[in-house]
C-alpha cells in the first residue's frame, strides 16, 4: 500500500480508533492496558507530525469519507487552523494520558478501561473536527464527541455525577440539533454548498439580515463555545475525574466548541463579509458580557475546579470576541488562544487532580500552606496562572495582546477596557490560591513569631509530600510548555496566517 498524504489524514481518525479495541481486549491487564493507550497517543502524534510540513508548505489535501448527495458528502480537508487544533489536541493527549494513568490509578477509580476507551473514542472525533472539511462533517464528528464523552462525565455513577451527565449532554445535543443543524440546512439551501472555504460562501447569497440570523443559530447551535446563557453544562460537568475536565477544557470538547466558531466565522462568513455587513456586532457584546459575568462568578466559587470551570468560560470568550471582531489581527489572537489556553489551563486542572490525589482536599479554603507541602505542584499552578492571565514571558500574553490589538482595529475601545477588566479579575481569582498554598501557615497550623534575622524558609523538602510522580510530572511538562510557547510564537503566527488571507 502507497501512504499518500491524503492517507494519513485517515490514518489520524484511526489511531485513536485502533487503540481504543486495544485497550478493551487488554481489559484484565491494566499495564498492557495503559502501555496501549501511551503508544496510542504517540503514534497518532507521529502521524500529525508527517502532515503538519505539507500544509506549512502550502497543501491542502482532502480525503472523502462517504458521499451522499452530489456535493454533500463526509469529507475531511486539512487547512492551517485545523492543524493547529489537531498539533495541540495530539500533543496533549500523551500528556493527558500520563496524567490519567496516575491520577486513576492514585485514586483507585472504577472502570478504567471504559474510561480509556471513552477517551479513544473522543480524540478521534477531536481529529474529525479539526480536518473537516465541510459543515456535514463538523457536524457529524461534533455528535460523537458529545456522545463520547458522556460516560466520561458521568464515570462516578452517583447521583451528582448523573445529574451533571443529563445537564452536559441536554444542553449539547439541544442546542446542536436545535439550532447547528438547521443552520447548516439553511446555508446549503442558500448557498448549494457546505464547503469551508476561504474568505466565505455567504457572500452575493444573503443579506445582511438573513446573515445575522443565521450568525446566531450557529454560534449558539455550537453550545462548547460555552456563550452565556447556555454555559450551564461546563460547570456541570465538572462531577467528573479531574482527566475528564482536563480533556474537556484543554484537549478536545470546548476547544472544540471555539475552533468551530472561528471555523464558521473564516470560511462560511468570512472575515471581510461580517466586516462590512457589521452582522456580528451583537456577538461582540453577548461574548464581552460571557467574558466578565463568568470571571465575576468565578471569583465567588471556593471549590477549586467549579472556579476553573467559569474560568473557562471566560477565556473562551475571549476567542468569540475575537472571532466577531472580523480583523486580522483578532482572528489571529483568537487562534493563538486556542493554543495558549489549552496548556495553561491543562496545568491548572492537572495541579487541582494533583492537590485532591495528594490530600483530597476540593475546596480553596482548605489549601492553606499546601504549596510548602506540595510545591512543584503549586509552582506550575502559578506559572499556569500568569499564562491564563496573560503576563509576560508566558504564552498567553500573545494572544491577548493580538486580540486587543484587534480591538484597537476595529475601533472598539469599549471592547479593549473590557479586557483589561477581566485580566485585573483573572489575577483575582487565580492568584488567591497561590497566595494560600505559599503564604499561609498550614491548615490548623500557625506560624511561630520569630526575631528579626532569625527568619528560616517556610519551604522544607522534610515536610514534601507530593502527589504520586505521574501526577506531578504532566503538569510540570505543561507549564515549562507555557513559557516555550513564548518563545514559540513566531513560528506558530506564521502557521495560521494563511487563513487570513482570503
Amino acid at each position: 500500500m502507497i501512504y499518500t498524504l491524503e492517507t494519513h489524514i485517515f490514518i489520524a481518525l484511526l489511531i485513536p480508533l485502533i487503540g481504543g479495541v486495544g485497550v478493551a481486549l487488554s481489559d484484565k491487564l491494566p499495564n498492557l492496558r495503559d502501555t496501549i493507550t501511551l503508544a496510542t497517543a504517540g503514534i497518532l502524534f507521529a502521524n500529525i507530525l508527517v502532515i503538519l510540513p505539507h500544509i506549512l508548505d502550502g497543501a491542502r489535501p482532502e480525503f472523502e469519507l462517504i458521499q451522499f448527495l452530489p456535493g454533500l458528502a463526509l469529507t475531511l480537508k486539512v487547512e492551517p487552523l485545523g492543524m493547529t487544533f489537531a498539533a495541540v489536541a495530539s500533543t496533549l493527549w500523551i500528556i493527558n494520558s500520563l496524567y490519567s494513568i496516575g491520577y486513576m490509578r492514585g485514586n483507585n477509580e472504577v472502570k478504567q478501561t471504559r474510561f480509556y476507551v471513552c477517551f479513544t473514542i473522543a480524540i478521534a472525533a477531536t481529529m474529525g473536527i479539526a480536518f473537516s472539511g465541510n459543515l456535514l462533517t463538523l457536524f457529524v464528528f461534533y455528535e460523537v464527541l458529545s456522545l463520547s464523552t458522556y460516560p466520561l462525565v458521568t464515570h462516578k455513577g452517583n447521583a451528582a455525577a448523573l445529574k451533571g451527565g443529563r445537564i452536559y449532554l441536554g444542553i449539547l445535543l439541544g442546542t446542536s440539533i436545535g439550532l447547528f443543524l438547521p443552520a447548516i440546512i439553511w446555508t446549503w439551501t442558500l448557498t448549494g454548498t457546505t464547503d469551508f472555504t476561504l474568505g466565505g460562501i455567504l457572500d452575493g447569497h444573503v443579506s445582511a439580515g438573513i446573515a445575522g440570523v443565521l450568525l446566531f443559530l450557529f454560534m449558539y447551535g455550537i453550545g462548547k463555545a460555552a456563550l452565556m446563557p447556555i454555559h450551564r453544562w461546563l460547570p456541570s460537568a465538572m462531577v467528573a475525574p479531574t482527566p475528564v475536565s482536563a480533556l474537556l477544557h484543554a484537549v478536545a470538547v470546548v476547544k472544540a466548541g471555539v475552533f468551530s466558531v472561528l471555523k464558521v466565522i473564516v470560511y462560511i462568513f468570512g472575515i471581510d463579509f461580517l466586516t462590512e455587513t457589521g452582522t456580528a456586532e451583537w456577538l461582540t457584546w453577548i461574548a464581552a458580557y460571557t467574558l466578565i459575568a463568568a470571571s465575576v462568578v468565578a471569583l465567588t466559587k471556593d471549590n477549586l475546579k467549579a472556579r476553573l470551570a467559569y474560568s473557562t468560560i471566560s477565556q473562551l470568550a475571549y476567542i468569540v470576541v475575537a472571532a466577531s471582531l472580523a480583523t486580522p489581527a483578532a482572528v489571529a489572537g483568537g487562534a493563538l488562544q486556542i493554543v495558549m489556553h489549552a496548556f495553561g489551563k491543562i496545568t491548572l486542572f492537572f495541579c487541582a487532580g494533583a492537590i485532591y490525589t495528594a490530600t483530597k482536599r476540593t475546596e480553596i479554603k482548605d489549601m492553606r500552606g499546601l504549596g510548602r507541602q506540595m510545591p512543584i505542584t503549586f509552582l506550575a499552578f502559578f506559572i499556569g496562572s500568569l499564562s491564563i492571565i496573560g503576563i509576560p514571558p508566558l504564552g498567553g500574553s500573545w494572544s491577548k495582546f493580538y486580540i486587543m490589538l484587534g480591538a484597537y482595529e476595529a475601533d472598539q475601545l469599549i471592547i479593549l477596557f473590557v479586557l483589561l477588566v477581566s485580566s485585573l479579575l483573572n489575577i483575582g481569582y487565580l492568584m488567591p490560591i497561590v497566595v494560600r498554598g505559599f503564604f499561609y501557615s498550614p491548615l490548623g497550623q500557625k506560624d511561630p513569631v520569630v526575631k528579626i534575622g532569625e527568619e528560616r524558609s517556610f519551604l522544607s523538602w522534610e515536610n514534601v509530600k507530593e502527589a504520586p510522580i505521574l501526577c506531578v510530572l504532566p503538569p510540570a511538562l505543561t507549564a515549562l510548555a507555557c513559557i516555550a510557547l513564548f518563545v514559540l510564537i513566531d513560528p506558530i503566527y506564521q502557521a495560521i496566517m494563511p487563513i487570513l488571507k482570503p
